[in-house]
């Protein structure tokens, strides 16, 4: 159990010792700098500790945003300060400078919360200060301010403002007006009984499996129950980040759980989807591995861009400008969150057309939105980066070349390409995946022409990993790479045109993608890219692409249909155990997405 440590004089009516109480401390008073000392040196060093200034008015929702939040080392609002068991010694030194200053009589015994708070900032530690809003949060120099901070407190409801923050900052339309308006109210009802936010989590996962389930009957009423249940997982999505903001309960488990569990619960429909259609004598696989294609790229394209220019100096640039002047006309916000067709947009429309329409209907609107969608973004992005003059670092740099995926054929044949002409590395990964994906698409199965193309695109991927990718364009390397892979497996799929291959294909490109997403939220964690031996192991983009056109040349289609299933069990259960190794850890990092919908 936390501890928090009650100094100075006790306030007679003071309600913080009951609430320091339910948030979980265990209290003990302390009235100066030297019990202070004495009482934190007893405390187990594994502990929580607070220090809050018995003095202190305020909410208990100010409290709880102050002292418990498990994402900072720590954190302090007026009064109060909060350290995790990674920062005990640097509050240990703060008590025992103050503790030897008072002793001395060189500092007044008031306001040691204030210090103590100063002390940690002093020792490099970055203590995390939470906007309060109207929450309130003081220390009264006498009853006269005391009785004037207490009006203060009651004349808003904290609970009211929980509710509110527990609510993403930034979302889509759809989210925003249709869906957390009672969601919230989900989420305090989940707190209120024990429910965690990864219980929730895992109950969308399933809820989302279900509908997959219910729509590959095929049957007309196994659509509409599948269209149903898709809306309610997308709640329970909704949900568990707003339990996790109203409650504070933020763990690493929880973010990797948040951040993979989205794209499995769309991925598993698409499947389920092209598994109804299927009964019913439409092969729609095609059009759901475009889906998955187009859907992953859209969001490498938003890693990439936001991983090379979130750190970048002189970040700004005409088309920038005019973007924030846009944002501040009310409705042009709510347009173009909506057209870049969000998670929530996008469930919805999923959800509608399978219940209403065809998976055939419902996969054609899906492309069509996400490509107006991907073009949109895209094109701003690109006016953005052409017009500003930032310079980004090589923390970026090392981001985008990490996003790569670049493998052992890449990084061998760098040692022979150091002379060749500085070309645009973002040109010469355009023209790699065009020469073989266009090679892929064109010939017939069986033809060595692939080969050729992805002999081509091996010998040009050194381009990414030759000098740091720092150009205005660079951030565009990865995406250009990730459609080139995908592309190739769903054109040679296509013309195998045997039973089984496009699913197979399907299941290839969703174990990489895995790879991919997992690789953006170590990154996003400042943990880094995964191993160099996992990279190494699966082949690395280039030479999995090289592996699925030889196998594509050497194989009949049959044989090819159980080739690609078998790498993809392969490269799923290695990414998934790595995966699964890494997030459980106690050095992973604690990441969740407050930023743009997904």
């Amino acid at each position: 159990m936390p501890t928090a440590i009650l100094t100075g004089q006790p306030v007679p009516g003071s309600s913080l010792e009951g609430d320091l109480r339910s948030l979980g401390f265990d209290v003990r008073p302390a009235s100066d700098a030297g019990e202070t000392e004495t009482l934190l040196a007893t405390l187990p060093a594994n502990q929580r500790v607070a220090v809050v200034d018995a003095r202190f008015v305020g909410h208990v929702h100010a409290l709880r945003l102050g002292l418990t939040d498990p994402r900072f080392a720590a954190s302090a609002i007026p009064g109060a300060v909060s350290v995790q068991p990674e920062a005990r010694r640097a509050l240990t030194r703060a008590v025992t400078r103050e503790s030897v200053a008072a002793g001395n009589a060189a500092v007044a015994p008031e306001n040691l919360v204030e210090r103590l708070g100063e002390a940690l900032e002093a020792d490099d530690l970055s203590v995390h200060r939470p906007e309060l809003g109207t929450l309130v949060a003081a220390v009264p120099a006498d009853p006269q301010e005391r009785n004037s901070v207490r009006q203060a407190v009651l004349a808003v409801d904290d609970e009211a403002v929980r509710l509110r923050s527990a609510v993403k900052a930034r979302d889509g339309f759809f989210t925003t007006y249709c869906i957390s308006p009672y969601s919230r109210y989900i989420a305090r009802w989940c707190a209120r009984r024990g429910l965690t936010p990864n219980q929730v989590t895992t109950a969308s996962l399933i809820t989302a499996l279900i509908a997959a389930g219910c729509a590959a009957t095929g049957t007309r009423a196994g659509f509409v129950v599948a269209g149903l249940l898709l809306m309610f997982s997308f709640v329970l999505d909704c949900t568990d980040g707003q339990l996790a903001r109203y409650s504070l309960q933020y763990s690493t488990l929880g973010a990797w759980l948040d951040a993979t569990f989205d794209r499995a619960k769309e991925y598993a429909y698409y499947a389920g989807l092209a598994l109804g259609a299927a009964r019913g004598g439409d092969d729609v696989w095609a059009l759901a591995l475009g889906a998955m294609i187009l859907q992953t790229c859209r969001h490498v394209v938003d890693f990439s861009f936001n991983e090379a220019n979130h750190d970048a100096t002189a970040n700004t640039s005409p088309t920038a400008a005019l973007s924030d002047k846009l944002d501040s006309v009310g409705w042009t916000v709510w347009v173009r969150r909506m057209i870049v067709l969000p998670i929530g947009e996008r469930w919805a429309m999923i959800a509608v057309l399978t219940a209403l329409t065809t998976p055939r209907i419902t996969f054609y609107a899906l492309l069509v939105g996400c490509a107006f969608a991907a073009t949109y973004t895209t094109a701003g992005r690109v006016l953005r980066s052409l017009t500003r003059k930032a310079r980004r670092t090589d923390r970026a740099a090392r981001a985008l070349a990490d996003l790569t995926d670049s493998g052992a054929l890449a990084e061998y044949l760098t040692r022979f390409a150091g002379r060749l002409p500085r070309v645009a590395p973002a040109v010469v990964a355009f023209v790699a995946g065009a020469v073989v994906v266009t090679s892929a698409a064109l010939a017939p199965y069986g033809s060595w022409l692939p080969v050729l193309g992805a002999v081509v695109y091996v010998l040009l991927s050194p381009a990414a990993l030759l000098r740091p990718l720092k150009g205005a364009l660079d951030w565009l390397v990865p995406p250009f790479f990730r459609a080139a892979e995908y592309l190739t497996v769903l054109a040679l799929a296509v013309n195998a045109d045997v039973n089984g291959a496009l699913p197979a294909a399907f299941g290839l490109v969703a174990a990489v993608a895995y790879h991919h997403y997992d690789t953006v939220y170590r990154i996003r964690g400042d943990a880094g890219a995964p191993p160099h031996w996992l990279v190494r192991a699966i082949g690395g983009h280039e030479g999995r692409t090289l592996l699925v056109t030889v196998l594509a040349a050497l194989l009949t289609a049959a044989q090819f249909k159980v080739a690609l299933t078998a790498l993809a069990v392969a490269v799923a259960l290695l990414v998934l155990v790595e995966s699964i190794r890494f997030w459980v850890s106690s050095g992973a990092p604690a990441v969740h997405d407050e930023g743009e919908p997904a």
